[in-house]
């Protein structure tokens, strides 16, 4: 069984990614209908971190922004993206504070952790291996992480076992606090995807088979 589909099984031990999420999410809109991207420095995440605060606050304590959000807007000064024209959200953004702990959503294997240099990119990073004899192995992959509490590559995780935390500027990439979740198919990991979180307008056609909607991943 592929994921998706393999979510909906009763038997599968399926945990929450942040333990105790409480109240309705914030939706942050991060992509070109957002005018507010165009009026501020866009790397000045900083800045951004105490909008978003002052957006949230009182009323939401978490949030998050959408998979495949048109972010030419956000990323213009990122060239990595820009040379190839890879403006297309390929994650779900989950807004929660700093120093939130992450959790293991099904049991898993850290396959990779690390960290990627470069202002705009991934920090802090893990990728978690999901095998099973009832379903297709796929991947789930978690950016802008604290790089100075990783787990170590190869370590058995149960569903709902810490294993990682949100990380702070200098160690995310220079973002927001929030992690980037996407899923990679044996195929996306394959071609590369492990280090592409965006992808380009003429990729969109075959993306659900490279990296799908994350959303039927999480849950509170």
């Amino acid at each position: 069984m592929k994921y998706p589909y393999l979510i909906y099984q009763q038997h599968l031990d399926h945990a929450p990614i942040f333990a105790d999420l409480e109240g309705d999410p914030y939706v942050a809109d991060l992509s070109t209908a957002n005018l507010l991207l165009n009026r501020i420095d866009v790397r000045d995440q900083q800045t951004y971190q105490r909008i978003l605060e002052r957006e949230m606050q009182p009323s939401y304590k978490w949030g998050f922004s959408g998979y495949l959000e048109n972010r030419e807007s956000l990323l213009r000064d990122c060239p990595q993206m820009m040379e190839k024209g890879r403006y297309f959200h390929l994650g779900l953004d989950i807004i929660v504070a700093r120093g939130t702990p992450l959790c293991a959503p099904l049991a898993a294997e850290v396959a990779e952790a690390g960290y990627e240099k470069g202002e705009g990119n991934y920090g802090g990073f893990v990728l978690l291996k999901h095998q099973s004899e009832r379903f297709e192995t796929f991947y789930s992959f978690y950016g802008h992480l604290d790089s100075d509490r990783l787990p170590a590559v190869g370590i058995a995780l149960l569903p709902g076992e810490p294993f990682a935390f949100i990380g702070d500027f200098h160690q995310n990439g220079n973002w927001f606090y929030h992690t980037h979740l996407q899923i990679i198919t044996q195929r996306g990991l394959a071609e590369g995807y492990l280090s592409k979180g965006y992808c380009a307008a003429e990729d969109l056609p075959w993306i659900n088979g490279l990296c799908p909607s994350p959303l039927p991943l999480f849950r509170r």
